[in-house]
């Protein structure tokens, strides 16, 4: 796994080793950041459900301004700190060792950008979609990756689905504010 592009571009990432580690690939991540390559410069990215945290470090290569990084994970957190400081990315970023659903019901700051990519069939993007919706700003973007079967929502708060599209077995949808579809 790798940075596709920007600032830290090429850099080889670690990752996570087991059966529930399932990293985006590079096709679906390329076709995720095409989607908002303009929408890049200067925000503010959360990603949830970090795993190694590869999504938000593409966004800091790509033009993000600062990076959130979440997961429970202990051994996830290790591998994010230690994938930022290869890409020379750690000034750019917080790092949490948090429950992902406690810390966004939790949090009151706001957020351009959101992606998450929970465990896939467990009802957990059910629960944290309208809380993400409301930590949004009105300008936001809201990225869910999630399993083709997983049932998710054409709305939440005034967030609409904006385009969806499938990857083989899975599914990226694009939220955005109503005002803005």
């Amino acid at each position: 796994m790798r940075v596709i592009t920007g600032k830290a571009r090429g850099r080889i990432l670690e990752t996570l080793k087991g059966d529930d580690v399932r990293p985006t690939t590079d096709k679906v991540k390329e076709a995720i950041f095409s989607a908002i390559q303009f929408e890049l410069e200067g925000r503010h990215f959360l990603d949830l459900f970090a795993g190694c945290g590869q999504m938000g470090i593409e966004a800091l290569s790509r033009g993000c301004e600062k990076a959130t990084f979440i997961d429970k994970s202990r051994a996830a957190v290790k591998v994010i700190e230690s994938n930022l400081s290869v890409t020379n990315l750690k000034q750019f970023a917080k790092v949490y060792n948090a429950d992902s659903v406690n810390f966004i019901r939790n949090t009151m700051e706001e957020f351009d950008i959101i992606f998450l990519d929970p465990p896939y069939n467990k009802g957990i993007l059910q629960e944290v979609m309208p809380l993400v919706a409301q930590r949004m700003k009105k300008t936001g973007v809201i990225i869910c990756e999630s399993a083709l079967n997983d049932e998710i929502l054409q709305k939440y708060y005034n967030f609409t689905l904006d385009r969806e599209r499938t990857y083989g077995k899975i599914k990226v949808s694009i939220y955005r504010h109503e005002d803005y579809v």
